[in-house]
């Protein structure tokens, strides 16, 4: 029985034609992502902002009544509410702020809560309550601050290694790919409004693993074929490189996303956010390793005296005394 090959042995492509243009558009489209973020911004969750967070579901109707919510919430006299459908359209998710005082008086925090998910209840006979949530600011602060700092310590370690274990540009280049893979995934979450919470930091910190064990599967090809094929133009030997570890990278790809679809489309809510970034990133993963990492290596002067070890005082002497 003949094994199944999604590319053949023969692959050519030439991916490093279209690096100019490629470049422009993911260029662009990171410009475009930061500027939603910082504009737009991202629909922090109750983990970043402190709060109550309630996750209703109207199990009898095919739409939340969202406007009415509002409302009915709004007369309680704690604040307007936040609320925000997610999933399907009958789902929303309310946040409010946490009564004054409730730092140092939780019992504030329980009546409040109480007396929501109760007006919830009479209002709507069928909806169902399915999670509560509550974080205090303080420590929503604090779990803001140590996530971005997750993140940023993980794109510099990973640099460093990389450095390390091949040329400080191929740190670089990994470094730039990984900020495009994040960039665009945070550029996702700002355009569509999905909640951001601690759930989406650990799918983007995988993200960053997957992209870099990408990333490093070319890189060590690039680095073996730079020593093999030493008058070979950069631009032909990378198109080898990544051709070489195309099968690899479809294959590793494809099956984590029949993993991924699956639970996209049958997977509980509280997964979706974090199934759709880790999706995302799959595809953004795959696309900078071939089109961020290894052209970036032509613009950075990589060439086949890269991985030569420098000539010293006795290998000159050798070489003289050998009249070569």
């Amino acid at each position: 029985m003949r094994l199944l090959k999604l590319v053949p042995d023969n692959t050519n492509i030439d991916f490093l034609r279209w690096r100019v243009p490629f470049y422009v558009v993911s260029l662009l489209l990171m410009a475009a992502s930061l500027g939603l973020v910082f504009g737009k911004g991202l629909n922090l969750g109750v983990d970043f902002v402190g709060g109550q967070m309630f996750r209703v579901t109207f199990v009898q109707s095919a739409d939340a009544p969202v406007e009415a919510l509002r409302g009915q919430i709004g007369e309680l006299g704690y604040g307007e509410p936040q609320i925000q459908t997610y999933g399907r359209p009958n789902e929303v998710s309310i946040r409010m702020k946490l009564p004054e005082g409730a730092d140092a008086d939780p019992g504030l925090s329980n009546t409040m809560a109480n007396k929501i998910t109760a007006a919830i209840k009479t209002a709507h006979p069928g909806a169902r309550i399915d999670g509560v949530d509550s974080v205090s600011g303080k420590v929503s602060s604090e779990l803001y601050r140590t996530g971005l700092t997750a993140l940023i310590t993980a794109m510099i370690a990973i640099s460093i290694y990389i450095w390390i274990r091949f040329e400080w540009q191929f740190g670089v280049g990994a470094l730039f790919a990984l900020a495009h893979d994040v960039t665009l995934t945070l550029g996702l979450f700002a355009v569509t409004g999905m909640e951001f919470d601690l759930n989406i930091v650990a799918a983007l910190l995988t993200l960053i693993g997957y992209s870099l064990n990408d990333t490093i599967v070319v890189y060590d090809r690039i680095r073996e074929n730079l020593k093999k094929y030493r008058r070979m133009p950069m631009p032909e030997l990378l198109n080898l490189s990544v051709n070489e570890t195309l099968s690899r990278t479809v294959v590793t790809s494809l099956s984590l996303l029949i993993t991924l679809v699956a639970l996209l489309l049958l997977g509980p809510p509280v997964l979706f956010g974090f199934t759709a970034a880790i999706t995302l990133g799959i595809f953004v993963g795959t696309y900078s390793s071939v089109y961020m990492a290894a052209p970036i290596l032509i613009w950075l002067k990589v060439t086949s005296r890269s991985f030569v070890p420098p000539e010293t005082a006795i290998d000159k002497q050798e070489r003289a005394a050998r009249g070569t």
